[in-house]
């Protein structure tokens, strides 16, 4: 899992979810559903407050084979780019 910094900017995405509020695993699974209607390549951003949203999203990427181009904290919340195998 890479935290970017402000110079490393998040791929644009493609399709963008907004989890706030929500707890493991629902941002995951919500994210899982949103992609399996994607093409191969196109970029996710989720919107998460969940603390262990970015741990939870490198254990699903490394599992689906799905990447995981950054996690940005923003705040409360987490800015988090998924890339579709």
């Amino acid at each position: 899992m890479s935290v970017m910094s402000d110079f490393s900017p998040l791929p644009t995405a493609d399709q963008e979810l907004d989890t706030t509020g929500l707890l493991c695993p629902l941002p995951v699974l919500k994210a899982r559903r949103a992609l399996n209607t994607m093409q191969s390549g196109q970029c996710l951003k989720v919107i998460a407050t969940d603390s262990k949203a970015p741990g939870d999203f490198a254990a699903y990427c490394e599992q689906s084979g799905d990447s995981l181009c950054g996690v940005v904290p923003d705040g409360e919340r987490y800015l988090i780019v998924v890339r579709k195998r």
